[in-house]
Formats: structure tokens, sequence, C-alpha cells
């Protein structure tokens, strides 16, 4: 699935994603190929990922909102 993650002041990943970790504001969730689509909000915490081709990355963030819909996962975080 393809994966974004964007701030306000810069586009801190984009591309393939196998495994989405997120810090939601009613707990963690994890987001795979075929997710369900889903808007949530998120809380303080790091947003983790992972793939073949770039092995587990981590994002400390202090919130922000997700969109997955599609294989597309829109993370947007300040």
């Amino acid at each position: 699935m393809t994966l974004e993650i964007i701030s306000a002041h810069a586009v801190l990943f984009r591309g393939e994603a196998d495994a989405v970790t997120l810090p939601g504001a009613m707990g963690s969730f994890t987001v795979l190929k075929n997710h369900a689509p889903i808007i949530a909000v998120l809380s303080e915490g790091a947003v983790r990922y992972s793939s073949e081709e770039n092995g587990e990355n981590e994002i400390v963030v202090k919130g922000g909102l997700v969109d997955v819909i599609d294989n597309k996962v829109t993370v947007c975080v300040y």
C-alpha cells in the first residue's frame, strides 16, 4: 500500500509500506493492505511503518489525522 506522511513543512515519507502502526486517540492501531476506509485522530506517539524495501522506521509525532482509502494511507502530523 502507499503511505504518505506529511507535516505543514515537509513530506516526511512517501513510498510503499506493508504495515503502518499509528497512535490513535482511542489507542494504537495497525493498518494493513486492504484495510477498510477510516479517518482517525492521532495522539502523541510514534508512527511506525515497515516494508521489505525500507525495513522498519518510525516518526515521533505530537498528533494529527490519518485517512485510509483504497490502499492509500495519508498521515497529516504536527
